[in-house]
């Protein structure tokens, strides 16, 4: 039977110890002394636990209650709220994980690209501070960053679990470098998540499918940006974070090229994007919308004038929500293109050039640097007609003559 204020009221100490019962693991304990205290018990991976809710009267049944609500949430979601009640307690948070992953960030930044750093900060405010920003790193079990990453997974994002574990383990062993974890809990999860395709990303490479794909993303009804964004990337084949954070000031529409700096490329190295009719098509039709802004895909949910771009993720949930999880991904369109092009017999080093891939060979790859644009062009444009043509629902055909 639930308790009530007048049985609170009424109890009476005894020479031990005793409980009244309440719901849901709350209950009072009213001590020797006449002392009545709020508990709520609980099982947390695996251990049982106290949690003080307060001091009647000073808290009341209600507010107990309501504390109580809370802390089953918290539990719920993954968190201790033991833990979260020291930590506020000790009014410390320099050794909690997002102190020590924000530190990280800090201290790698000279080493990754701007958009690499964005990206996992991004990744980390979104899917794990909310659960795992308080907890004391010493403190933080394989479950709860097991249960955090189900939290991805759980919407479909497999690439992204798989690549928040990487992330989460990266800020663990920088806080065991620097004193303040013992091991990295994530070594524990191999094999506990869903596992994207084994290899590349999951890839649409047969012409017809591929077609339909294209004629499905012309038919896309959600935003205009991301729909522009998902039209592009088939043309250009770009990495999605290069795609996402594309700046109108790279782009040169008469010369008909897109440059992208080194410090924004994956392996350090400038780029040059050779761009189809189709392509600067797509481009000019965006101008008017977003020409005024930095960033070619602007996103509409910025505050205060941050002016910021789609999410590199935005062009892969959109190929989700059409049905194509597991098929295929953002990044996937250049397997498609890599795959197709070597097909039809365009060289190896042209294509892995357009692919921005590294060039182990260091004298090679500063004499491919200035090779293989005028090429490029032509190969660029042949892929961008044999595209509409699939699209079409033209009868697949070798596109490598018209190149």
């Amino acid at each position: 039977m639930p308790l009530s204020d007048t049985a609170i009221r009424n109890a009476k100490p005894t020479e031990k110890p005793y409980k009244m019962p309440d719901e849901k693991g709350m209950y009072l304990l009213v001590h020797p002394n006449g002392g009545k205290y709020f508990r709520l018990d609980y099982r947390f991976v695996g251990k049982r636990k106290t949690l003080s809710l307060g001091v009647y009267p000073d808290t009341s049944l209600k507010q107990a209650r309501e504390r109580r609500d809370t802390a089953k949430k918290q539990i719920a979601d993954g968190i201790d709220p033991s833990i979260t009640r020291k930590i506020e307690k000790a009014g410390s948070i320099e050794n909690t994980f997002k102190a020590v992953a924000d530190e990280f960030l800090e201290a790698n930044s000279g080493k990754w690209s701007a958009s690499h750093k964005k990206h996992i900060k991004e990744c980390f405010e979104r899917d794990v501070y909310p659960w795992l920003g308080s907890r004391p790193l010493k403190e933080l079990s394989a479950v709860e960053v097991l249960t955090t990453l189900r939290r991805i997974t759980a919407r479909g994002a497999l690439e992204t679990a798989a690549r928040t574990k990487q992330f989460i383990g990266q800020a663990i062993r920088y806080g065991i470098a620097t004193g303040r974890a013992e091991r990295d809990v994530t070594q524990d999860l191999r094999g506990a998540l869903p596992s994207p395709v084994r290899g590349h990303f999951p890839a649409i490479t047969e012409p017809k499918p591929l077609g339909q794909l294209l004629r499905d993303i012309d038919a896309y009804t959600g935003d205009f940006v991301v729909r522009t964004a998902l039209q592009l990337q088939p043309l250009i084949f770009a990495r999605p974070a290069n795609l996402a954070a594309a700046e109108w000031d790279e782009f040169d529409l008469e010369a008909a090229e897109w440059r992208i700096a080194a410090d924004k490329m994956k392996m350090k190295d400038a780029h040059i994007v050779p761009l189809s009719k189709q392509a600067i098509a797509l481009l000019q039709d965006i101008h008017p919308l977003t020409g005024s802004k930095r960033y070619v895909f602007a996103s509409n949910k910025g505050k205060r004038g941050n002016d910021p771009h789609i999410s590199r993720e935005s062009i892969g949930a959109a190929i989700r929500r059409m049905g194509y999880q597991g098929q295929h991904t953002a990044h996937g369109f250049r397997t498609t293109a890599s795959t197709l092009l070597h097909e039809q017999g365009f060289h190896s080093d042209m294509i892995e050039r357009q692919l921005s891939h590294a060039e182990r060979n260091r004298i090679k790859a500063a004499y491919n640097r200035a090779q293989h644009l005028p090429e490029r062009r032509k190969m660029m444009q042949a892929w961008a007609d044999y595209l509409d043509s699939l699209k079409a629902g033209a009868d697949v055909i070798p596109f490598r003559k018209n190149a």
